[in-house]
């Protein structure tokens, strides 16, 4: 099987069934990352379509050595906040918050269970599923395309626009407070926030 690279490298020889393996590869995680976004299917199916337009229209601009699926994943979110600031301009500013309600030792010093044996307790998918809802987005965009998409951090750096260590520091945090959530130890909000 060919890898992505290779098949943009066949698309722009000329062949062009190659960028329609690319849509079916990648058309649902990047319609699953911009739902994540956006929260509703219709803006979602949108803004999939308009990364995968801009990403054919940019294809001769794509640096070979880099990952293809992390750059998509770049402009789906680019699409995806593209269409979020036209529908709705005041969500938008709460993209990069910080973590309020965490200490720095908190991030530092985890002495609850692993995250296997939270997720083990907790059971079922559905309840893992509950707590994730429940986490900031910035944290659930970090644990979604690094555990889902399997992306390193350095290219969710690159999908986000965040910084290496921010990006690190998002996953640590966010794991946290996903164990502490299935072992039902903490609430999310705090008086900090």
């Amino acid at each position: 099987m060919k890898t992505d690279e290779q098949l943009v490298a066949d698309y722009l020889a000329g062949e062009r069934s190659a960028f329609d393996e690319l849509v079916r590869r990648h058309l649902g995680a990047a319609y699953g990352f911009a739902r994540k976004i956006l929260g509703n299917d219709h803006d979602a199916e949108d803004a999939a379509q308009e990364a995968f337009v801009k990403a054919w229209r940019g294809l001769r601009s794509f640096d070979l050595e880099q990952n293809f699926r992390a750059w998509l994943f770049r402009i789906a979110r680019n699409a995806a906040y593209d269409l979020r600031k036209k529908k709705r301009p005041s969500a938008f500013a709460e993209m990069d918050a910080g973590a309020p309600g965490m200490t720095f030792a908190e991030t530092i010093a985890d002495r609850g269970p692993s995250l296997a044996e939270a997720v083990d307790r907790a059971g079922t998918a559905e309840t893992v599923h509950a707590a994730l809802i429940r986490l900031p987005e910035c944290y659930r965009r970090v644990l979604h395309l690094r555990f889902v998409e399997d992306l390193t951090f350095r290219e969710i750096g690159e999908v986000l626009g965040a910084p290496l260590d921010t990006v690190k520091c998002r996953c640590r945090r966010g794991l946290i407070r996903l164990k502490k959530l299935l072992a039902g130890a903490a609430p999310m909000s705090s008086p900090e926030s």
